[in-house]
């Protein structure tokens, strides 16, 4: 069995038909059927449950599924490594973050582009457990996170580049404390608050209600929101006012909102670049990296 013969094994397995498979492949039906055959009489095993043209993998399939996808992604990401010796920096990086760091990404990309104009950037956004998958799935190299990373795997998996972290402030609509520009925390406990949190992602809001507590008092919650896109929109209708990192609002300059730094809050949110330990990163993602550190960015 040979790195062909398993990437007509997964072009089965996702097609779940001969003929698809072999449409994707580009080559003629019969000898994609012999290789399968070829494939299950060396393993001694069937590797597809056979319903008429539909094909759906057996339990030793499943199992061959997975290594065959690791193996492969091992091989394209030491031909990578290989083909970048000697080489300058091209090709496409492909990064995903979550929306409350997006604001972090223009300037380091501007720059890194100056630098590297060959370098084409491919951008997913999502939450931790979507962005957890793309990681693993090899769809995105690296992670532009809010800490720590919940994704659906073990933390152990993660390497992790840390950033400088991010003050809290309090977003509240334009109408309100016209004249303040600051507030401490005991005056938040009688303000209406919109909570950033879902059903999987909680530690950023349980930093808040933390901070809430040590300063004796249960946050006023009337709406819990997974997106911070919908939250800016509840504070400029006047619903409430949302306690978020600072460097989140830079990505709504111009909204009849009002930013008011905490005075004696001690919270921050803790800001970072998250990888697949075990994969081999390329030369564009270890000079995007580099990026943060060499100018820091401003908040």
């Amino acid at each position: 069995m040979d790195i062909r013969q398993l990437r007509y094994f997964l072009a089965i397995a996702k097609e779940e038909q001969i003929t698809r498979a072999a449409k994707t492949l580009n080559m003629e039906q019969p000898p994609l059927s012999r290789q399968l055959k070829l494939m299950e009489q060396e393993l001694g095993v069937k590797l597809f449950e056979r319903n008429g043209k539909q094909l759906k993998l057996t339990q030793a399939g499943v199992i061959l599924q997975k290594k065959a996808e690791s193996l492969i992604h091992q091989l394209n990401e030491t031909m990578t490594e290989i083909q970048e010796i000697d080489q300058g920096l091209r090709g496409t990086l492909s990064i995903g973050s979550v929306f409350s760091c997006v604001s972090l990404l223009p300037e380091k990309i501007k720059h890194f582009r100056k630098r590297y104009p060959d370098v084409i950037f491919k951008i997913l956004e999502g939450d931790h457990f979507t962005l957890g998958e793309y990681l693993e799935n090899r769809n995105i190299e690296l992670v532009i996170t809010r800490l720590p990373f919940e994704s659906n795997y073990a933390p152990d998996k993660y390497a992790i580049r840390h950033l400088p972290s991010d003050p809290f402030v309090i977003v509240v609509p334009q109408g309100w404390n016209n004249s303040q520009h600051s507030i401490c925390m005991r005056d938040i406990a009688s303000l209406p608050l919109l909570a950033l949190k879902s059903d999987r992602t909680v530690r950023l809001h349980e930093k808040i209600v933390n901070e809430c507590r040590r300063f004796g008092f249960e946050p006023n919650i009337v709406c819990e929101c997974s997106s911070v896109a919908i939250i800016i929109a509840l504070v400029v209708a006047g619903i409430g006012a949302t306690i978020l990192p600072k460097s989140v609002m830079s990505s709504f300059p111009i909204l009849e909102i009002k930013m008011l730094d905490i005075l004696d809050a001690t919270f921050q949110s803790d800001v970072g670049i998250v990888w697949l330990k075990e994969r081999h990163l390329s030369k564009s993602s270890q000079a995007f990296i580099d990026t943060f550190q060499e100018n820091q960015f401003k908040l």
